[in-house]
């Protein structure tokens, strides 16, 4: 295992890369009164890498206090429930995604995909316990303030984040970041690919500090700039 294992975006807020070269990333927010927070799990694989990182903070899987997912997709739920056992934390989703999450199977894939049923045939994961959902808009109790915005298309309840007390966007899959440059989330596993290109617009409507991707290293310098940038020619 190489590379740093969590990387700080800012005051209580980290980033854990669960595979390597920053493939996919998990989260971590800690609050004041010491509730920790984990965002996506990552793959099965990621395991190690996952534990590893939260040692790099002090802490243990068996501190996390609550769970929230982005999507429904195996390469981030991959450890959803063993970090719920292991922790006895909740786990939270969006309600359009929340079947998916309890069936342990990504949703659909957009049938203009080629060799979509082949996809769909390992997109299987540990059944999950979602023991709440929310919808668009709502305000997480996660250390000040977790903004729940829907941008749906990558899977149906597909959830982008907003820590408000920080200006941390966490965009989840409606877009990534590959090879020093943004880019519209993988077509190949979208749900809807059309309602994934509408969605992302939506993030031009944030004011943020850091723009931190499920997908690839996070962006802190003219990080808003970038992003809306991105966004405009896209538009």
């Amino acid at each position: 295992m190489s590379g740093t294992p969590a990387y700080e975006l800012a005051p209580n807020i980290w980033r854990i890369p669960v595979a390597t070269s920053d493939g996919i990333n998990a989260f971590v927010v800690k609050a004041a009164d010491g509730q920790v927070t984990l965002i996506d799990g990552g793959i099965t694989q990621g395991w190690k890498r996952l534990e590893a990182g939260f040692s790099h903070l002090g802490l243990d899987v068996s501190d996390v206090t609550s769970i929230v997912v982005t999507h429904a997709h195996n390469d981030h739920v991959g450890n959803v429930e063993r970090v719920r056992k292991a922790s006895g934390s909740p786990v939270s989703a969006h309600v359009d995604d929340a079947t998916f999450l309890e069936a342990g199977q990504c949703p659909p894939i957009d049938p203009s995909r080629r060799f979509r049923s082949l996809l769909e045939r390992f997109g299987r994961y540990d059944k999950i316990t979602v023991s709440h959902t929310f919808s668009d808009g709502a305000l997480l109790d996660v250390a000040g303030g977790l903004r729940v915005l829907h941008t749906p298309g990558h899977t149906p309840g597909h959830t982008s984040y907003f820590h408000e007390p920080t200006g941390v966007l966490i965009t989840g899959d409606v877009i990534h970041y590959w090879r020093s440059q943004i880019r519209i989330g993988i077509k190949v596993f979208c749900h809807d690919i059309a309602l994934n290109e509408q969605s992302a617009q939506r993030l031009s409507q944030i004011s943020c500090d850091t723009v931190a991707f499920t997908h690839g290293p996070h962006i802190s310098e003219n990080a808003q700039g970038r992003l809306h940038e991105f966004l405009a020619k896209r538009a």
